[in-house]
């Protein structure tokens, strides 16, 4: 790690380390829509490598590899924040599955297949699969989901005054307890894709092998289980509009 005159060896460094740097990328592209590239990450990466050698002292009592993979994995999430990696109209596409799914369960007690949510949100099923598929990366909570900016906010519809944190919000008994029974209350088949992508750590390959079906039907499985999960702990905050298109407002009726 150190040339001659006892300084880090950067050259080395980098070399050394830049498998390191794609290895986490390639991990985060397991969680990430297929709209971002794993060039950007390593490229990213790589930035947050050269700052973990500029940055790196041996006294600080941290070895060099677990101090550069807090700053690369760091870089790359910056990146992508930056880039505001999922589109709203995914996201939007996402709430409105969600509120579907909200009101589905409402009228009938469990939960809606896909043919019943794909005819509610007016698309037909192999659209409704393509926009799970597409909103690959969609995750349970977002911050925006404490400040939307529409009217009252989820915080201040569940936080008290002595409350500042979300992440205390996410610790709370009563919301582990609601998580809790979301996660139960999946599909049986939703319920071990979830298992085995986050207690087995399986990737999505992985988990299609054992389910007998191909990666990107996985994909659609995970994004709908996060979707129902959104749905029952969330709540439903966007409207349903039977038969409005990907991505368009629905058709105002005509005036009499």
């Amino acid at each position: 790690m150190y040339d001659a005159e006892g300084n880090l060896d950067k050259d080395h460094l980098v070399v050394a380390y830049a498998p390191l740097v794609k290895r986490i990328a390639f991990q985060l592209m397991a969680k990430l829509p297929a709209s971002v590239e794993v060039e950007d990450l390593i490229q990213n990466g790589m930035m947050g490598l050269l700052d973990a050698i500029g940055r790196y002292e041996e006294g600080l009592g941290a070895q060099f590899e677990t101090y550069a993979v807090q700053r690369v994995r760091g870089a790359m999430l910056d990146g992508l924040r930056e880039n505001d990696w999922l589109p709203r109209s995914l996201r939007r596409d996402m709430r409105r599955i969600e509120s579907a799914i909200h009101v589905l369960e409402q009228q009938h007690g469990r939960p809606p297949s896909e043919t019943e949510l794909a005819e509610s949100l007016g698309v037909p099923l192999p659209e409704y699969q393509r926009m799970l598929q597409d909103a690959r990366g969609h995750q349970l909570v977002y911050f925006e989901d404490f400040t939307d900016g529409e009217g009252e906010d989820f915080l201040d519809r569940h936080l008290g005054a002595h409350e500042s944190n979300p992440a205390e919000l996410l610790e709370d008994a009563d919301m582990r307890a609601n998580l809790i029974r979301a996660i139960d209350d999946l599909p049986e088949r939703e319920k071990l894709v979830m298992a085995l992508y986050y207690e087995e750590e399986l990737n999505l390959r992985e988990i299609g092998e054992v389910l007998g079906v191909t990666e990107s039907r996985v994909c659609q499985l995970h994004s709908q289980a996060v979707a129902r999960l959104r749905a029952r702990v969330m709540g439903a905050r966007a409207p349903v509009s039977g038969g409005a298109r990907r991505g368009r407002p629905p058709k105002r009726p005509p005036e009499a």
